[in-house]
């Protein structure tokens, strides 16, 4: 099964950035937006592995602590827009241990370097210029209280991510 460690959202995050694809949107982005309920942010892409209980493990046995997440704005980025999170030394911290772990047990991983952020429209076209974008207004924040381990798989339209593990903060 296709798989990954993520953050999800709570709802007045998945608000801000679902008005974030709004206003790109109404500004004439084209591309494959994001569906809602697939809004996250990936700590490490595992693929295709058929173990998950040791994902979970793993997970389990690399502290969280709760911390928070500011959004920061939007950027464009390749063929994609990205929502940016602000700097986090916590979140970091935490990833870099996350992924040490899955190394340690030869679970393999996506190891490009690690870049906070919410992919919000792939294949993205700016049919306007990017003049036209949007100005960045909201500055949502949330409180991570855990850490998901989601399935990937290919539904009649697109992806759907179930979470099959869930690793609460302390």
């Amino acid at each position: 099964m296709r798989l990954f460690i993520a953050i999800c959202f709570d709802e007045n995050m998945l608000d801000s950035l679902t008005e974030i694809q709004d206003d790109l949107m109404r500004c004439g982005v084209k591309g494959n937006y994001t569906v809602r309920e697939n809004l996250h942010m990936t700590l490490a892409f595992i693929g295709e592995y058929d173990d998950p209980e040791q994902i979970e493990e793993v997970m389990r046995n690399v502290p969280l602590r709760s911390f928070s997440l500011k959004l920061s704005g939007f950027r464009p980025f390749k063929d994609m827009f990205f929502a940016d999170m602000e700097e986090n030394p916590d979140l970091r911290e935490y990833v870099k241990r996350l992924r040490k772990a899955l190394l340690d047990e030869e679970i393999p991983f996506d190891r490009k370097k690690f870049l906070p952020h919410v992919t919000l429209i792939r294949k993205a076209e700016c049919t306007k210029g990017k003049a036209l974008l949007p100005e960045f207004q909201e500055s949502e924040s949330m409180r991570v209280n855990g850490i998901s381990l989601m399935k990937s798989d290919r539904g009649k339209h697109g992806m759907v991510y179930t979470e099959i593990g869930y690793v609460r903060a302390f």
